[in-house]
């Protein structure tokens, strides 16, 4: 198995471009996985609570416009 500081010293060489398309890549990932946490926790009731909040603001006449 390749060791974190291989793969540091592999992406130090990369050129400029090839760099950009690697941190794309990483970013895409990274979002991916934040989309896959907020969906798991919205399926298990875990933000309900923003749901209830908003629903009170607006009961309450507090929602702002954006």
């Amino acid at each position: 198995m390749i060791k974190v500081e291989e793969i540091q010293k592999e992406i130090n060489s990369l050129s400029t471009e090839e760099y950009k398309k690697l941190r794309d890549w990483i970013i895409e990932k990274e979002w991916g996985y934040w989309d896959k946490k907020i969906e798991n926790d919205s399926e298990s009731g875990k933000l309900d609570f923003l749901v209830e909040e908003a629903l009170d603001e607006k009961f309450n006449e507090r929602l702002k416009e954006l």
